[in-house]
Formats: structure tokens, sequence, C-alpha cells
């Protein structure tokens, strides 16, 4: 009832830090955020997206680069067909005008009424016909105003035609010039506003001028120009240009078609074998795919069935062989066991006369009883070892102190230390517990076990133990500064029988199987044991447990290596 306040509080605190943190990110770019991410997700995991949006994109690239190269060429194509027609055309009505202008008697002040009569009825196209446009004006240095400028027909004006090609006309009045623009004509009926005169509809064409000089006898040199709209030119390219989208577009999903099936037909195959193949190894050996055909589809789920087959057959010989040697290893240590127990009564009798004996039978009395020790250690670990493997190792867990237990461990191998001239400090805060749900048998077992091996190991220097907990977790690191493990060691020391050293001897009764007993017991807590070590470093020895029996573990409260962190309390030795 105390901590509903305290959670109601935490939610509107971190309610209150959510408003006060900034401007809110808009929706839409949450949208766009989870669509881009989605998509390169989709990218990643599926080959079939990956190929037809590859050829998509490329398809999309080459014909957009064909389709413009050759809308460039046609078009280049139609304006040079274009500028050679009117430029023909040109040349043949500007010497009609000037053969007109030579023949003509028209009196000077009928001339102007004449020109612009010649010029609608000669020059200019019938009425109802825009293919070209004619543009009679005196010359840039002509002053007479004999004939003033006349265009036919309406729409279009002596301002649609640039200064350029007037001045090039009077630089050279003996050859055409021509130049192509972007005419500016307004509708056939020349409606204007009102007030400013400027054209209601206008519309944008690329046309042709082709302008030249004529001489007038009477009233001085003209210039006459020749505008051509390409209106169609202009409606052929639109035509070309959605000829060549709507093609474009269908060959797109065309190629994207065919390679959306073409990947089909590969990846469909792919994932079946994919899909058997995570069967397989979560133990369903009896999956096999479809090899139909003699393609390279149904080779390859030949080859993938041929695989089944003979790692299912390799699997059953090993369950098989492991079956016989796990039976085969009780059965040798329930049977020793019998006559074992009599040899330790007689040798512990012999043991105990040792005094009343000559030294050396003495001596071999005590090395029986020794030796008559290590056997029955690894007899016990045998035994242990194979209640493992047939699975019926159990746990008897309650919630335990785990520095209750590292104390009794410590002071069970104070005589090892001794003897080894090392000094083991647990490091540790007043009144601080570690308190998880465990076995303590089995935890006491793997601790003395790291504790042992970090002595031994220990080339004599001290042994420091911590121990830490969270709201999840508690944990044990023991650690040494003796020679330490080389590369790729870490991995292998819960092997069983495993030794850095073949050569090492074994002074305080190792069986070779401690610490992979100790990772079958971390493992029935559903924890971790791990090891760390550096050549001339030491080692490393970290056991994690959940506080709550059968919880996941997620994290240690102790880092492992010193990358990952420092130790409370952590300092160097000599």
């Amino acid at each position: 009832m105390a901590s509903a306040p305290a959670s109601e509080a935490t939610e509107a605190s971190d309610a209150s830090s959510a408003e006060g943190s900034g401007p809110a990110t808009p929706p839409r770019d949450h949208a766009v955020a989870r669509a881009v991410r989605a998509a390169v997700g989709l990218w990643r995991r599926s080959l079939r997206f990956r190929v037809v949006t590859s050829t998509l994109l490329l398809g999309l690239v080459v014909v957009s680069i064909i389709s413009l190269t050759m809308y460039r060429s046609i078009a280049a194509g139609l304006v040079d067909d274009r500028v050679d027609f009117a430029q023909a055309q040109s040349h043949q009505l500007a010497d009609r005008a000037q053969s007109y202008f030579n023949n003509t008697d028209v009196e000077p002040g009928e001339l102007d009424v004449s020109t612009s009569d010649f010029v609608s009825r000669t020059l200019a196209p019938p009425s109802g016909d825009d293919s070209r446009y004619v543009i009679l004006t005196p010359s840039t240095e002509n002053e007479s105003s004999t004939i003033s400028t006349v265009a036919y027909p309406q729409g279009v004006g002596l301002d649609q035609v640039p200064a350029a090609l007037r001045q090039a006309v009077a630089a050279d009045p003996a050859r055409q010039q021509t130049m192509t623009i972007e005419l500016e004509r307004s509708d056939v009926d020349g409606s204007t506003e009102p007030i400013t005169g400027v054209p209601i509809d206008t519309e944008s064409v690329p046309a042709v001028v082709v302008g030249s000089q004529i001489e007038v006898p009477t009233a001085g040199d003209h210039d006459l120009y020749f505008i051509y709209p390409m209106d169609q030119e202009q409606t052929t390219l639109s035509i070309i240009s959605r000829s060549f989208v709507l093609g474009a577009l269908f060959l797109i999903g065309l190629v994207s078609g065919i390679a959306y099936i073409v990947t089909s037909m590969v990846v469909t195959p792919v994932r079946r074998a994919a899909s058997a193949a995570e069967r397989l190894s979560s133990g369903h050996l009896n999956e096999r795919v479809s090899a139909r055909g003699h393609d390279d589809l149904a080779l390859l789920g030949q080859s993938f069935n041929d695989m089944a087959d003979n790692l299912q057959t390799q699997i059953r010989q090993l369950e098989g062989l492991s079956r016989v040697q796990q039976r085969f290893v009780s059965d040798v240590s329930h049977e020793l066991r019998t006559p074992l127990t009599t040899i330790r009564m007689a040798a512990d009798l012999l043991h105990s006369s040792r005094d009343e004996m000559d030294p050396v039978t003495g001596r071999s009395a005590e090395l029986l009883h020794d030796e008559l020790d290590r056997f029955e250690g690894l007899l016990a670990d045998l035994l242990e070892i194979s209640r493992y493997d047939a699975g019926a190792a159990v746990l008897e867990q309650d919630p335990i102190d785990l520095y209750a237990i590292i104390d009794r461990v410590v002071r069970a191998t104070e005589s090892i230390a001794d003897a080894r001239g090392s000094e083991v400090v647990v490091h540790r805060e007043p009144g601080q517990k570690a308190v998880a749900e465990v076995d303590s048998r089995r935890i006491e077992r793997v601790l003395r076990n790291l504790v042992v091996n970090a002595i031994e190991h220990g080339e004599g220097r001290p042994v420091d133990i911590w121990v830490g907990s969270n709201d999840d977790a508690a944990a044990v690191m023991i650690q040494d500064h003796g020679v330490g493990l080389k590369a790729g060691e870490a991995s292998l020391v819960f092997n069983r029988f495993w030794r850095a050293d073949p050569a090492r001897t074994r002074t305080t009764g190792g069986s070779g199987l401690g610490l992979a007993i100790a990772l079958e017991d971390a493992r029935l807590h559903h924890g971790w044991l791990q090891a760390w070590g550096e050549p001339g470093e030491g080692s490393r020895f970290r056991l994690t447990v959940p506080r709550e029996a059968g919880a996941p573990l997620t994290t240690s409260p102790l880092p492992l290596t010193p990358r990952e962190g420092r130790l409370p309390g952590e300092g160097g030795h000599p």
C-alpha cells in the first residue's frame, strides 16, 4: 500500500520530464523515419526485394538515358529540317519581294498601301494559316518613312525579332541571318487590355526567324523577316515524349515482373531449404527438402538431403557412443566404490600404524593414504559428472548470503593458501550482503574449486575475492595474479580433464573435472561461469546466479574484464 503513491509520483515526474524535454517531433517525421527503417530492414532481409528493386532502378536509369538521347536526337533533326525549310522558303519569298519593288511603278505616296497589300497577298500565308509570319520594316539605318512597318498575320510584331538578329542583318545585308527564338504570340483576334494594350491571351512556342535585307528604289533598304513557329514539331515531340514515357513504364514494369518471377524461382526453394535447415538444427533430424528434376536447385536439395542423412547418422552414432560411455563411467564408478571402501579401511589401518613401521614402509603407508584420497576425489567427481550426464542432478535452493559461503570456503582453504604462501583477501563493505536463492552445497563446491585453482596458479601472490549483487543477480569474482591464461584458453578451462600445461603436476588433488562440474552447477542454477585472463596478468573467474530461482540473467553486477570497469577497492599487487 505504501508503494502506490511513490509509483504515481514517479509516473508524474516522467510525464513532466517528457513534456519539458523540448519541442515534440512532428508525427509525419516519425512516419517517414519508420518507413525508411522498414525499407532498409526489408532490403537487408529479402533477396527478392533487393533484386527487384535493383532491376527497377537500373532499368529506370538505362531507359531514361536511352529515351533522353533519342529524344534529343529527334528534336535536333526536326529543328534542322525546319531551319532548312525556313531558309529555303524565305530566300524564295525575299527574291519575289525584291523583284516586286524593282519592277513596281507605284507612286511614292501610294507605296505604303501598295506594300502592305503585296505583303498580305504574296508574302503572308493565306488567312487562318499560322505557319509563317512576315514582317517588313525599314532597316536600322534607314530614316525614310515612305513605307511603315508591316506585319502579317496578326499576333506578332517587330518586338519578337531579337535585336541581335537585326544587327546581324544590318552588318551583312547580302546574306540571310537565322536564329531560333521563343515566340510569344497573342490570340489570333489580337485582343488586348483596354488600358495597357498588353495581349490578353498569349502562348509561347519555339520558332525560327530568318532575316534578310531588300532594297526599295524609292524608299531605301528594308529588312524582311519571316518567323516560322514550330507548332508541328512541338506536337510531334510531345507525341514522341509520351510514347517514350509509356514505353519506359511498360518496359520497366515488364523487366521488374520478370525479375520478380525469376527471383521467386530461385528464392522459394532456397527459403524452403533454409526453413528445413532451421528445423534440422532445432533437433528435427528427419527434416528433408524436395529435390525434383536435374537442375541446380534439385542438386542443392539433393546435397542438403545427403548432408542431413550423414548428420543424422553421425549424431545417432555419437548419441549411442555417449550413452555407452556415460553408462560405462557410471557403472565403473559405482563398482569401484565397494573395493575402494575395503582398501580405504586397510590403508587407514596401515596409516595409523606407520609410526611402528620402519621408515621406508611408513612412508609407503603415507603415500598410499594420500593417493587413496585423490582416488576417492576422482571417483566422487566421476559419479557427479555422471549424474549431470544422466540429467539426474537436482537443486535444493534456499535464500543464502554468498558472503557466508565464501567465508566458509576461505576457512576451508587456509591450509592450502598457507602452503602456497598466498593471501586470500575478501573485499567487502561492513554489513554488505548478497542474498540469492541457490543450492548452498553446490555453490560452495563451485567457489571452493575456483579458490583452490586461484591459489594453485597464483604463484604465491594474493588472491582477491569480490561479491556483488543488484536487483536481478548476485556474483562472486575470484582473481589471481599468477601465470594467467593465453588467448583462447578461457573457453577451454571448463573442458573435462583440460590442463594449460600437461607437464604441470597436481599437488593439491585436482581431478581435472572440478571446473567442468562447476560449470554444470552454474548452468543448473540458470547462471553463468565465465573466465578471463592474460599471460602474466593473472586470471579471473566470475560466477553469476539469479537472485530469484529460475529468473533469466541479463547482466552481472561485477565486471569480468578490466575493460568492463574497475572492481570495488581494486588495487595493484606486486
